[in-house]
């Protein structure tokens, strides 16, 4: 059975205990007993207009052991515009698993204001992967000449109204951590 890296387990933890530990600092007064999700405990208005967001993911922890023992460091930067009601576009580049120079251009969505902590936030973005070629083509599920479409996942806390930590997941392969800033 394939143990996680210190790292992963790290990682996991501190995006955990996040939640808890602004929760610990930013509690609602008893009298409201629901929560407005158009601001959120920040004093941010969700609302307030599309905006630039840079993002950089330096870690990625892969569920699973290469056997080929051919894994390479994978880092992604990338820009997104994110709209008022929540839709966003993007493109990213990135060095994939194999290490070959990979982009991702994609629209989706992020969502908040669905938990208790209106500074958790979910998105999820579907688009197209180029980079997967010869000879790791078949690494990535119905890749045709190296552009393949994906579909990707990820959970987020805001700490500040322009910071923002994110954990993604990349299928069945990896969870991607990375930072995202903002551009108000």
């Amino acid at each position: 059975m394939h143990r996680p890296h210190p790292r992963t387990l790290l990682a996991a933890a501190c995006l955990a205990a996040a939640p808890c530990a602004t929760l610990a600092q930013h509690t609602e007064p008893a009298a409201s007993s629901v929560w407005d999700s158009s601001k959120s405990l920040l004093g941010l208005d969700e609302a307030e207009g599309n905006y630039w967001r840079l993002m950089a993911f330096p870690y990625t922890a892969h569920f699973h052991k290469d056997e080929e023992g051919i894994h390479r460091p994978v880092y992604l930067i990338g820009l997104e515009r994110q709209r008022a009601d929540g839709w966003l576009w993007g493109a990213a580049y990135f060095s994939n698993s194999f290490g070959q120079s990979s982009g991702y251009v994609y629209a989706g969505e992020r969502v908040s204001g669905w938990s208790p902590w209106p500074q958790l936030y979910a998105q999820w973005t579907a688009g197209i992967v180029y980079g997967y070629t010869y000879p790791y083509q078949h690494k990535v599920p119905f890749n045709v000449g190296g552009f393949a479409p994906a579909i990707i996942v990820g959970m987020g806390w805001r700490f500040t109204r322009e910071f923002s930590v994110q954990a993604n997941l990349l299928g069945a392969a990896a969870m991607m951590f990375g930072f995202t800033w903002d551009f108000r």
